[in-house]
């Protein structure tokens, strides 16, 4: 081989077979790819994968109702001697059907709303009637209590109430009822009840104020020579409270329409008051004999017991709208009634002290009204 003659692939390398460039590291591939809408969720993702998304119903929630409701009544007490066969008693003046209002308020809580804080007022005034009988010469009424060494407007108080030509009584009743319940949803809110399931059940607990108060007139008008009239008045109010129990019964037998139904039960104290009051037809009040007034003020403590139900259809026309309609029903028990508190005598303050209970009455009638959710 010539000197200096350099054949390719012998002694120093030809630029071709230099080595290559090292390769840059590889940069390993992403694990997580972005949701190209920007959303925190891979898109696509089904919505069945998507459980237990938290409702959007309304939370608040109000409603009123119109009332229209009666009472029981116990036995009624004796006003009057018989005369002729009549005989006026307490229980001629009968209890009627007046209205009343019932209003709530009230809003869920809690991601899920299965809870709730509800208050609920309702009352009904004037529930009662009037009856009256009237004598002419000879004849005359007697009229119950007999008042003895009693004074009224200057005169025995015996001359407008033996021999009276005209004789009248009248009744009328109230109640109220105050709540605040916690309201537990076992499933779904009632209004918003899914295809899948028709009936809700709810528990609910709470506070309660019940005030039954009965206002018995009678009023006296005197015969022959005796101008002017009395008065003889009984008023007794029972007030009830104490913790409840009940529940919410719905059932959705219509797209739209519920059939509802809300037991309640409270064992309460009661703190009944009772006056009896004899005044003349100006308001002056009578005196016994020892000059203390006929205007005497009792009072008892026991224990009562109510129970109560409502059931009724309700139509929710929106989301946010519902319409109902029902009857109430409610039992009160050991109670005191203006009926059993009525006088036979009137000659000291004792013979009109103290209080009677052990009653009984039913408060029962319509409704119906509205509730918005907002």
């Amino acid at each position: 081989m010539a000197a200096g003659l350099v054949w390719p692939g012998i002694g120093r390398p030809s630029r071709a077979q230099e080595p290559l460039p090292r390769p840059a590291e590889a940069v390993p591939a992403p694990m997580y790819i972005g949701d190209p809408a920007g959303a925190d969720a891979v898109s696509g993702l089904p919505s069945a994968v998507a459980v237990d998304m938290l409702p959007e119903w309304p939370r608040w929630f109000a409603g009123a109702s119109g009332l229209i409701m009666t009472r029981s009544l116990d036995g009624g007490a004796a006003t009057m001697q018989p005369l002729g066969g009549v005989q006026l008693s307490t229980s001629d003046a009968g209890a009627s059907w007046p209205g009343g209002v019932d209003l709530h308020i009230g809003r869920w809580l809690g991601p899920r709303q299965h809870h709730a804080v509800e208050f609920i007022y309702w009352g009904v005034y004037g529930i009662g009637s009037s009856a009256a009988v009237a004598s002419a010469p000879p004849d005359s009424i007697d009229v119950i209590p007999e008042a003895i060494g009693v004074t009224l407007a200057g005169q025995p108080a015996e001359d407008f109430l033996v021999g009276a030509s005209r004789l009248a009584v009248s009744r009328s009743d109230l109640v109220n009822d105050v709540e605040i319940n916690w309201v537990y949803a076992l499933w779904d809110r009632p209004e918003f009840l899914p295809r899948e399931r028709a009936v809700s059940v709810m528990w609910l607990a709470g506070f309660r104020f019940f005030q039954i108060e009965d206002i018995l007139t009678l009023t006296s008008t005197g015969g022959d020579g005796v101008p002017g009239s009395a008065d003889l008045g009984v008023n007794t109010n029972n007030n009830l409270y104490g913790g409840q129990v009940g529940a919410k019964f719905d059932w959705r037998f219509l797209p739209r329409v519920r059939f509802t139904a809300v037991p309640k039960f409270m064992l309460a104290g009661n703190a009944i008051t009772n006056t009896t009051i004899l005044t003349s037809s100006s308001g002056t009040v009578a005196t016994f004999a020892d000059d203390s007034p006929v205007n005497v003020h009792s009072t008892l403590g026991v224990f009562s017991w109510l129970g109560s139900v409502d059931t009724g259809l309700a139509w929710d026309v929106t989301d946010h709208w519902t319409l109902s309609l029902g009857y109430r029903i409610i039992g009160v028990g050991n109670i005191a009634e203006a009926d059993g508190q009525w006088p036979a005598l009137l000659d000291t303050p004792a013979s009109i002290t103290g209080v009677t209970a052990g009653g009984s009455t039913f408060i029962h009638g319509g409704y119906a009204g509205f509730e918005s959710r907002y």
